[in-house]
């Protein structure tokens, strides 16, 4: 207790200065203020906060207002230094979760240093598979949906040609791969297939790109790429830049399971 009177001395004495500094003392204990925790008198917490400001001039930069409602959204709170702490930094909804998230959804960004690209976590944007989804990505300068957009998201180690790479179509492992489980090809016949890109952002149209981006790595696949023919109830595998029949076998007399 006589540690934290003497932390919170410190802190007022340090304001105190600082408000002396300031043109217009008042305005420091309007952003930094120290309110009572709970019903002990004696526990309490920081909070910082900014104003709301549509004239701010970070708001022209897309980088920082898109997503945001910037006459709904207080300004970026910046520290100019190392943010550390010994328990974890956490992001939670709110009542206004719209505008105190981008759209509500992205939770962590970190900018490269072109100031542009970045990477992104964001949750529950979408529902795949009759769940939410966490979605962690590298997003590039494009600024819409396309695979061109995406770059890389590296998994294992920054050594080059190891590991195991990320993107919006297409994983490429580097390492080996073991399952502890089965492993399922992929189930493609003539509905799931489209000749031609489809229009529009690929967000919007994402059940029918999805389609298009099975042809376009099928047709543009190299030698021992294999999926399931689910039309002609196949296995297939190109070999020789040539689509191939793996031939099966019934099991043998005596082998069976019980899934």
């Amino acid at each position: 207790m006589k540690r934290l009177c003497i932390f919170f001395g410190l802190m007022s004495l340090s304001w105190v200065v600082l408000a002396q500094q300031s043109p217009n003392p008042g305005l420091l204990y309007r952003y930094i203020s120290i309110t009572q925790g709970g019903s002990n008198p004696d526990a309490n917490r920081v909070e910082l906060r900014s104003d709301i400001d549509t004239s701010w001039a970070r708001w022209k930069e897309r980088g920082y207002s898109f997503g945001f409602n910037p006459s709904l959204t207080p300004m970026y709170t910046t520290v100019n230094g190392i943010l550390s702490t010994p328990y974890m930094i956490q992001v939670r909804g709110n009542a206004e979760e719209r505008n105190k998230k981008r759209w509500g959804y992205h939770v962590f960004e970190g900018y490269a240093k072109d100031d542009k690209s970045r990477i992104t976590m964001l949750v529950n944007k979408h529902i795949e598979e009759e769940r939410p989804v966490a979605e962690l990505y590298y997003y590039g300068t494009a600024y819409n949906h396309s695979e061109q957009a995406y770059n890389w998201f590296k998994i294992g180690s920054d050594v080059r040609q190891h590991s195991f790479l990320f993107g919006r179509d297409k994983a490429i492992f580097y390492g080996s791969l073991r399952l502890t489980n089965a492993f399922t090809l992929g189930n493609i016949g003539k509905e799931d297939i489209l000749t031609e890109k489809p229009q529009g952002d690929d967000e919007n149209v994402y059940q029918a790109d999805a389609k298009y981006v099975n042809f376009k790595e099928l047709k543009g696949s190299g030698d021992g790429t294999m999926f399931y023919d689910k039309d002609n109830k196949i296995v297939v595998i190109k070999i020789d830049g040539k689509w191939m029949q793996l031939k099966v076998e019934p099991l043998p007399s005596g082998v069976e399971y019980k899934f």
